[in-house]
């Protein structure tokens, strides 16, 4: 008999069945004899069983709620092998390949290349053996073709660090049963211990009899009133809303574009972003000094965004609370690391690529690392923590011209630095003469309820010096 090419390899999942030993009798033969005989247990019998798995669609940063399948590297059939790439998913920033946890076979795309899906639902199946395939295929069938909005299972909270799509062994074929333990959802194993509900009696209605919340809450009896309440009012103002909240009709010839990934994350953090109450402050600067500077590094590699980052982290060195973050409103906390994020425009959206510890790092070093960064955003093979863990944010638009302008404040962040072009400038000096300067403009958004005024004008007056001063940066 030919052996399966994966057991070697593939966690094996054993059960194993032992009758427990009966307790000490007498003896029948003679019952005033103290003799006793302890009766011998039953050979152990191990059963190995074989697995389906999800292979699930991975949370790759802490805001990506759903991904899009760019392509599936291997196609169905294809013999897969432990942390090899499967399939490359679209995040709201980047692209980036996905891994396998485990050998086995690709017996299932459940997610075509271009579709999207949350967070934790299934986007293929791997069968461990051969004979499983045509087993998985009709799971995915039957799982699409019974109830196509029941393939997307109730994702889970998204983690900070990026997790490959991971496989877990997939229920019988059937798709609604009696779940069993350790297949129901987090939020639903929860509600069934606050509703005293005993988890292995309820079916799931979820893909592959997942139990979700609303399966522990239909056990429990449980009649939510939110769609009775929305259904009351709805007949009494559904006429006026609906005109009004109606879009107004397209032009003759327009076309209608829906967003990206990306342009679906930008806009989701800038509506986040009306929530934080923010000031701006503006501050002139004499850029001659730094102009200067960077005529003598350019040739080695060095950008001018590289001098003001450097620039920036020295300043918020000395000024912590301006790289302070806030994120629940009740408190705030003083980042250990000083990590530059520098807003970069690329075809279809906007990144922010991070410089870490961008205090700590040489100019010459820091540019290397900024070019690096650049490359990988317009390739869009940034990883989650060069574009996720930035503390303060430079924006620079003065290589196109603009003298000013205002930013928007991140979500998270304590500020945001928007710098304009450096512009010839009549100044007069002590003395009341007149002379021609360089000068830009630089405006910092911040979150007023850990910065205040007098916090951001001391940052600025810091950022001044370091700017006019430019020696400091090349040590």
């Amino acid at each position: 008999m030919a052996s399966s090419p994966f057991l070697s390899k593939t966690t094996i999942s054993f059960s194993s069945s032992i009758s427990t030993a009966l307790p000490w009798r007498p003896s029948p033969s003679s019952s005033s004899s103290s003799t006793a005989f302890r009766s011998i247990p039953r050979r152990r019998t191990l059963t190995v069983q074989s697995k389906i798995r999800e292979i699930f669609m991975p949370a790759l940063s802490s805001t990506m709620t759903e991904g899009k399948i760019v392509s599936w590297v291997k196609s169905e059939g294809d013999v897969l092998s432990k942390g090899e790439s499967v399939v490359v998913v679209e995040s709201d920033k980047a692209d980036m390949d996905v891994e396998t946890f485990y050998d086995g076979i690709l017996a299932a795309i459940v997610v075509g290349e271009g579709e999207t899906a949350p967070v934790g639902a299934a986007i293929g199946l791997l069968a461990e053996t051969e004979e499983e395939v045509a087993e998985a295929r009709e799971k995915a069938k039957s799982t699409s073709s019974s109830s196509s909005p029941a393939v997307t299972p109730t994702p889970p909270p998204a983690t900070a660090t990026p997790a490959p799509a991971i496989a877990q062994p997939a229920p019988s074929a059937t798709p609604t049963y009696t779940a069993k333990k350790g297949v129901a959802t987090p939020f639903a194993k929860k509600l069934a211990k606050q509703h005293k509900v005993e988890i292995a009696s309820v079916v799931g209605t979820g893909p592959f009899g997942r139990i979700t919340p609303a399966d522990v809450e239909a056990a429990a009896g449980i009649v939510k009133p939110a769609k009775p309440v929305a259904a009351e009012p709805t007949p009494v103002a559904a006429a006026p809303p609906k005109p009004s909240a109606a879009a107004p009709p397209l032009l003759p010839g327009s076309t209608v574009v829906p967003f990206t990934t990306m342009q679906v994350a930008v806009s989701k953090n800038m509506v986040e972003s009306l929530s934080v109450p923010t000031f701006r402050v503006g501050y002139p600067i004499n850029s001659d000094a730094i102009d200067a500077l960077y005529e003598k590094v350019k040739p080695k590699g060095v950008t001018m965004t590289a001098l003001l980052a450097k620039a920036a982290a020295m300043a918020l060195a000395q000024h912590p609370v301006v790289n302070a973050s806030c994120k629940d409103g009740k408190s705030f906390s003083y980042n250990s690391s000083i990590n530059i994020a520098v807003a970069v425009a690329i075809n279809g959206g906007l990144i922010t690529p991070v410089l870490q510890d961008a205090d700590k790092l040489d100019l010459y070093l820091l540019s290397q690392k900024w070019k690096e960064l650049v490359e990988k955003a317009r390739s869009k093979q940034l990883q989650p923590h060069e574009y996720t863990t930035g503390t303060f944010t430079l924006s620079n638009l003065g290589m196109f011209g603009v003298d000013r302008f205002d930013a928007i404040l991140p979500p998270g962040q304590g500020a945001i630095m928007a710098v304009g072009a450096s512009k010839p400038t009549v100044v007069a000096d002590t003395d009341g003469f007149f002379s021609v300067k360089s000068k830009m403009l630089v405006n910092v958004t911040a979150d007023h309820r850990i910065v205040y005024g007098a916090d951001l004008a001391a940052f600025l007056k810091t950022f001044a010096k370091i700017v006019e001063n430019p020696e400091s940066l090349t040590l």
